[in-house]
């Protein structure tokens, strides 16, 4: 019998407001989900993101994954070095419409 070893997976998650739903994304692995509040579109994103991590691990391309990713196992936890630092908004020029 082959025994699993949980591990965690540290992301980041950025919630967007679009119209009366909630976008949750996780810009580490590219995945997205929603919600209609802001906790739903955040508990919708961990499903999504066990699930990519399942679907990855049973058709034996997680390792693959995981690594595109950035992410590197330290003890129990996936981490990757991308760090989020913050947001701004950029006014660019567009020229005349």
């Amino acid at each position: 019998m082959k025994v699993r070893i949980m591990k965690r997976i540290i992301a980041t998650v950025e919630i967007w407001k679009e119209g009366s739903m909630f976008t949750a994304y996780c810009h580490e692995l590219d995945i997205a989900s929603c919600g209609h509040t802001p906790d739903e579109a955040k508990k919708n994103l961990e499903e999504v993101i066990e699930i990519q991590i399942e679907e990855t691990s049973g058709l034996g391309t997680l390792e693959m994954f995981l690594a595109d990713a950035g992410y590197i196992p330290e003890n129990e936890v996936l981490r990757t070095d991308k760090k989020l630092m913050g947001f701004e908004e950029l006014s660019v020029p567009i020229g005349i419409l």
